[in-house]
């Protein structure tokens, strides 16, 4: 009767199928949907509750119900019948889509995003992405990139004074970043030695170094030490990488026995290189006046490190979060840059920073001049005495029980 146009007959066939099966959900619904072509929205709200309390576990019934209660224009009875869809099957995608329109038409745009983005992640793993689905997609990239930037903009006028104000915190500012999307929050990664509950600082505050002024007023003469070294030839100076023979492939392939990356040591896992300390005589004296990390067969370790021009040392993560990376820039020329976690650095000549090297971090050099820096380890500042103490304990007992290697530095 549908078909032929003939909705009279329709209608008394739909009434005596209910009268004759009125727990049947499948006719309360045929019943409900032929209101609603009808626009009798109040007759078809009845239908579609009908079919929904016959058959509470169809999510599709409750789907036509919000239907009905749109085209209505009643908008509590649409949200909660959009929302029971969703009780049932929260990746339901025309639940999660037309909670999302509705939300978007009331102005709850906070509200809408959730459901936009929810919208986006399920038509991306769509089996099947047909025009209709691409189009919903387009239509919730649109929402969520207007939104986020809309949201972002609101912060940046809020936010704006206390970013820019030198004394409002590193980490607040990382956090206020990370909401606008604007950064990622990077984690210790620690191959050797992992200390549980150290702040995670990617750059450490000067105050924690005190001697950091008297290393850097030394700066010039560990400069011209260093670049006599590098004049001369020195044969202590290496390849800074060098891995073992069958290494796989990995990201420090390219380095491997490369001059682009190179060192000279002055200390390296606890043992004295004299003869590069007598002809850095000022570079030893420094480094004997700053608190360097003191663990037999590990630390400390002390070197020039030398990036040719335009070398990288790609993203990595150190050893153990228990010490702190010193560098004293000797010799920066323009293009190079320093990044750990999610700030980015200028080398200066003869500023000094610590930071911690099991946060991922990486360098660069795009001059065409080799940079040079001294880097050192120092014992991580959150750490106490007490726990200095027991950690040379710890690493002396696991010395007895296995290798160097496995707590390296």
């Amino acid at each position: 009767m549908r078909q032929q146009g003939q909705t009279q007959r329709e209608r008394a066939l739909l009434d005596r199928a209910i009268a004759a099966h009125p727990a049947d959900p499948a006719i309360h619904n045929a019943h409900g949907l032929r209101a609603l072509s009808d626009q009798a929205f109040d007759v078809a709200i009845t239908s579609f509750t009908n079919a929904v309390a016959a058959d509470p576990t169809e999510p599709a019934l409750r789907l036509n119900l919000a239907a009905a209660y749109r085209a209505k224009g009643d908008v509590g009875g649409e949200r909660q019948s959009l929302q029971d869809t969703l009780d049932l099957d929260q990746l339901h995608f025309m639940a999660r889509l037309r909670l999302a329109e509705l939300l978007q038409r009331e102005g709850e745009l906070s509200g809408a995003a959730p459901h936009w983005s929810a919208v986006l992640q399920i038509a991306r793993n769509a089996a099947e992405r047909s025009d209709a689905i691409l189009e919903i997609e387009r239509r919730a990239s649109r929402f969520l990139d207007e939104h986020n930037a809309a949201y972002a903009q609101a912060l940046d006028v809020e936010l704006g004074a206390p970013l820019a104000e030198a004394a409002t915190s590193d980490r607040f500012k990382a956090c206020a970043e990370y909401t606008l999307g604007r950064r990622k929050i990077y984690h210790n990664v620690c191959a050797g030695v992992h200390f549980p509950f150290l702040p995670a600082d990617e750059f450490f505050d000067r105050a924690h170094f005190p001697w950091l002024a008297e290393l850097e007023a030394a700066t010039p003469q560990i400069r011209a030490e260093a670049l006599a070294l590098i004049a001369n030839g020195a044969s202590a100076i290496r390849p800074y990488v060098r891995l073992d023979a069958g290494t796989p492939q990995n990201k420090w392939s390219s380095l491997d026995d490369s001059p682009e990356w190179s060192a000279c040591f002055l200390w390296e896992q606890g043992a004295q290189n004299e003869a590069i300390c007598a002809l850095c005589p000022d570079t030893a004296s420094a480094l004997a006046r700053v608190p360097q990390t003191q663990l037999p067969g590990k630390a400390p370790s002390a070197f020039f490190s030398i990036l040719q021009a335009n070398g990288k040392i790609p993203p990595h993560t150190g050893v153990t979060n228990t010490r702190a990376i010193v560098h004293l820039p000797l010799v920066v020329p323009d293009g190079c840059g320093f990044r750990v976690g999610g700030e980015t650095r200028a080398w200066r000549e003869g500023e000094a920073f610590v930071f911690d090297d099991t946060i991922e971090h990486e360098a660069w050099n795009h001059s065409d001049q080799h940079r040079v820096v001294l880097i050192f380890d120092v014992w991580n500042p959150h750490l106490t005495v007490a726990e200095q103490e027991h950690l040379k304990k710890l690493f002396a007992v696991a010395d007895r029980r296995t290798s160097p290697e496995a707590f390296g530095t």
